[in-house]
Parts: structure tokens; C-alpha cells; sequence
């Protein structure tokens, strides 16, 4: 043989095992699934009065303030009307239209509840300094809300409205800290007065 000749190489098969990466890959979803905290999903609690309660009498459930009493209409095409106190079928201009945005219902609401408003603002920015912890907050901001002369919404919705229009104004009441509100059927003195308005 000839000194001169290349010697071949042998070709060598490279192989990987890529098993156990499966089991890491599986030990560190499992680390994560148990150590992140999941997202809770944001809900908004409504609490109805029910028949069986002994503490509401019949002729006090639907009893509101006359002063401090807003009712709110939701209609079709995102439509909502409104009127202050009791309900005054025989005047036409008793009713009047608004919107869902910051100027409409927000406006309206945050001016009826400014002092409750005014107050929950100077308790967070206690919360914020580090005055209160969020236990005290949740207390003290349930008291204030709930103390009298305080504004009750009622909220009516024609066969018309769809449901995003409830959420917004459900959305409405816990941006101006409303705590008394309502949702009722709307009645037919309610609907003479959209459509009265509606004609002029």
C-alpha cells in the first residue's frame, strides 16, 4: 500500500437523547402552575333583597328618598334617559336624555355623590401613604358609602336595551360609589315618557 493514500475517516453518528429534557421541561410547568397566582376574574357583586327577609316590610322595599332618587332608563340604539325624584308623567320635559360617556351619566352621578366621592378619594390617598392597610380601607370606605343622604339610582331597562348597556351603567355606579341602587321593570308611565320625548 502506498504511503500516499488518505486514510478515510470513519463517519461517527452523533446521537441525542432529548428525554430527559421532556422531564425537565414537565417538572418546570408543573414548578410554575403551583408557584404563579392565577388571575382572578373581576366580578361585581349585586346583592337583591329577598322576600323571606324580616327586616324589609312590603311598603318600605321600593321606598326611596324623593330628593335623593335618580332613575335611570336604558333604551334601544344605546339610548338612556333620566329623571330626578318622582316620577311626573304629566310634565313632558321631566325626562331628560343623556350618554354613557364621562360627560352623560357620570357627570350627573358624581355631582348628586361629590361629598362620599370627595371622602373616598382622602382615604385612598391614606391607603396610598401607608396610613391604612387594605382591611381598614375596605371598612371605612363601606361605612362611608353607606351613610344616609347619601343618592339611591334606579335602574329601568326597556325590552329594547341589550346587555352591555346594564354593565355600563352597573359600571357607572361603582366608579361614582354608588352604593344604593336598583334594578326594577320599567313601567308604562316610564315608557310614555321615552316615547313622549321621543316625538316632542
Amino acid at each position: 500500500m502506498s504511503r500516499n493514500r488518505k486514510t478515510r475517516q470513519k463517519k461517527m453518528n452523533v446521537r441525542v437523547d432529548f428525554t430527559p429534557m421532556v422531564d425537565m421541561n414537565m417538572l418546570l410547568i408543573t414548578f410554575f402552575m403551583l408557584c404563579t397566582s392565577l388571575s382572578k376574574p373581576q366580578t361585581m357583586e349585586i346583592n337583591m333583597p329577598t322576600k323571606d327577609d324580616k327586616n324589609l316590610k312590603d311598603n318600605d322595599q321600593s321606598k326611596v328618598k324623593a330628593s335623593l332618587a335618580v332613575t335611570l332608563l336604558l333604551d334601544k340604539n344605546n339610548k338612556v334617559y333620566y329623571y330626578e325624584g318622582l316620577p311626573n308623567y304629566a310634565d313632558k320635559n321631566a325626562l331628560k336624555r343623556t350618554s354613557y360617556d364621562a360627560n352623560g351619566i357620570r357627570s350627573l352621578l358624581m355631582g348628586k355623590n361629590m361629598r362620599v366621592i370627595e371622602q373616598i378619594k382622602a382615604l385612598k390617598l391614606k391607603k396610598t401613604n401607608l396610613q391604612i392597610n387594605q382591611a381598614q380601607y375596605d371598612t371605612q370606605a363601606s361605612a362611608i358609602k353607606d351613610q344616609k343622604n347619601t343618592p339611591t339610582v334606579i335602574i329601568k331597562a326597556t325590552d329594547d336595551s341589550n346587555y352591555k348597556n346594564l354593565v355600563d351603567a352597573l359600571d357607572e355606579m361603582q366608579i361614582c360609589s354608588i352604593s344604593k341602587y336598583v334594578i326594577v321593570p320599567i313601567t308604562d308611565g316610564d315608557k310614555l315618557l321615552i316615547k313622549n320625548l321621543e316625538s316632542k
